[in-house]
């Protein structure tokens, strides 16, 4: 997993973060200055990245791999 942190850019990881704190899609959105469109797109984007099917297993994976 040490090679999927070096993919991971510093947008990711912010947005990793905020969905850490359980901030939604629009929240996230609003205090990025994005479209909730384009979160949802960096979403799908790290679930791939990540190889999770859903954001349960994603932040699973993020917390046991200490990504953030």
């Amino acid at each position: 997993m040490n090679d999927t942190k070096l993919k991971l850019t510093d947008r990711d990881l912010e947005i990793l973060r905020l969905l850490g704190q359980g901030c939604t899609s629009a929240e996230i959105a609003e205090r990025l200055s994005l479209s909730p469109e384009t979160i949802k797109w960096y979403r799908k984007r790290l679930l791939t990245k990540l190889d999770a099917d859903n954001t349960a297993e994603m932040m699973r994976i993020v917390s046991e791999n200490n990504l953030i």
